[in-house]
């Protein structure tokens, strides 16, 4: 996905990167993205490509056998959102347009969006729809799920600078 994403694609570059660093083949340690290691900037790229799923996962509760959500996931993290990244962050066709994500909300959140309730309306309702109770179980693990959200949100967003500066501290 890496690969597919943010390596030069040749001829097809506007609309999908390459397979130059497939299995993150030629990184090395002395490898630079910008002005900080590759594998630094490869390693914050995943977690984008690890959350995004998840943001879909909610749409989908209850409604897909965990084996199924891990193969729609590994799926979609290839097929759909590393051809989107690659537009908007790699280069392609978006980035030289001039879209500008500072942050994932055109790469990772709309994208999330529709595919979950494209998911959502293809599965159909939950079973137990209107005739279980499905309050939430636990307050306390809400809260404290909330909270990591919430810190890692600044993660995200001071590594968005892709350096330790004062951009990244603003």
């Amino acid at each position: 996905g890496y690969s597919i994403a943010f390596s030069d694609g040749g001829v097809a570059n506007m609309v999908t990167g390459g397979l130059d660093r497939a299995f993150l083949a030629g990184m090395g340690i002395d490898s630079m993205s910008g002005t900080i290691p590759e594998t630094v900037f490869m390693t914050f790229q995943m977690t984008f490509a690890i959350i995004t799923p998840a943001l879909i996962c909610g749409a989908f509760a209850d409604r897909m056998k965990f084996q199924s959500m891990l193969l729609f996931s590994g799926a979609w993290v290839l097929l759909v959102y590393a051809p989107i990244v690659h537009w908007v962050w790699g280069g392609g066709f978006l980035a030289e347009a001039g879209v500008l994500d500072f942050a994932g909300g055109t790469v990772g959140h709309s994208k999330a969006g529709v595919a979950g309730l494209v998911t959502a309306i293809m599965l159909g309702k939950r079973r137990g729809y209107g005739v279980e109770n499905m309050a939430p179980h636990n307050l306390v693990l809400s809260v404290i799920g909330a909270a990591m959200l919430w810190v890692g949100w600044f993660g995200f967003n001071a590594g968005s600078a892709l350096a330790a500066n004062n951009a990244a501290g603003m």
